[in-house]
């Protein structure tokens, strides 16, 4: 197959481009960055450099695949999460359409069923929204759960404090993903048949804060580790003491509020997916090993 990768070589995109061109398929990888171009092809992938706001470069990129691997790229820059999101899917609308494209896999995440308060992933609604769109085109909407990365942001608050703190914590559910397993299921979806628009969650582990401060803190020698609940009045000052952008405090606060009060989770609890291969325990490693070193 003639499949088509965004996202660059990212945390999902880098593996989901080995594993689908040892499987034989032909592989181009879009990056917004020319330095990318060597190392792409170095994985025996094709190149396609160019940015997701040139919709003529996206439609001759997408031109004579059979499926594509669509996601919208973090970007802090962008102050109105929405918008941005909405630019870049409809976007990909344009394209797809021009190009007769037939089968799409959206990188989305948990969450995505709901119409407000959930912060950066009210963008993943719409982006679903946008596709769902299109006629004649197979989707599926790959809901991703709380990326494992995400946790490292609480290395200089256990350095510094002893502890971990958001505005969620102790008892709260957190389904947790490796982008590895992201890729994994990637790979699935875009090379079987599919018909109309469907939904898949990817979660490797589920656990409680509570629990993932116990396994995070063992591994880095301080089993006594707690993870707290804070007043999200008191996480909104305690961002703004690190000096971050008032509109990435407000999307973290309000997710992380969604997050505490189980909103986040409801739809995800109603669908459960068998649990990926990353364990929480396997991670653990790699935060000991980056908070050593951080």
């Amino acid at each position: 197959m003639n499949i088509v990768i965004t996202g660059s070589l990212g945390h999902i995109g880098k593996p989901l481009t080995e594993e689908l061109v040892q499987k034989d398929h032909v592989v181009t990888v879009i990056s917004s960055k020319p330095d990318r171009q060597e190392a792409i092809t170095s994985l025996g992938a094709t190149a396609a450099i160019g940015s997701l706001d040139d919709v003529d470069f996206l439609t001759a990129t997408l031109t004579g695949a059979d499926a594509v691997f669509a996601m919208v790229p973090p970007n802090v820059a962008e102050t109105d999460v929405v918008i941005y999101y909405r630019r870049i899917s409809q976007n990909y609308v344009q394209a797809i359409q021009k190009a007769g494209v037939k089968r799409v896999v959206l990188l989305s995440s948990y969450g995505a069923h709901l119409t407000q308060d959930t912060g950066f992933i009210l963008g993943a609604h719409h982006a679903e929204l946008l596709l769902n769109q299109l006629e004649d085109v197979a989707i599926t909407h790959l809901r991703a759960g709380y990326f494992y990365y995400n946790l490292f942001s609480f290395i200089g608050m256990i350095k510094e404090a002893g502890l971990m703190g958001a505005n969620y914590g102790g008892d709260d559910q957190i389904g947790l993903v490796s982008p590895a397993d992201i890729a994994a299921v990637a790979a699935e979806e875009l090379v079987k048949p599919a018909t109309g628009k469907t939904i898949r969650y990817v979660v490797s582990d589920d656990r409680t804060a509570s629990e993932i401060a116990q396994v995070l803190g063992s591994a880095i020698g301080k089993p006594d580790l707690q993870w707290l609940v804070f007043t999200s009045e008191q996480m909104r000052e305690g961002m703004k003491q690190r000096g971050l952008p008032t509109h990435i405090i407000e999307n973290f606060v309000e997710l992380g509020a969604s997050l505490h009060s189980g909103a986040l989770l409801d739809d995800y609890n109603q669908h459960k997916p068998t649990l990926r291969k990353v364990k929480l325990e396997a991670f653990a490693t790699e935060f000991a090993m980056v908070y050593q070193h951080q």
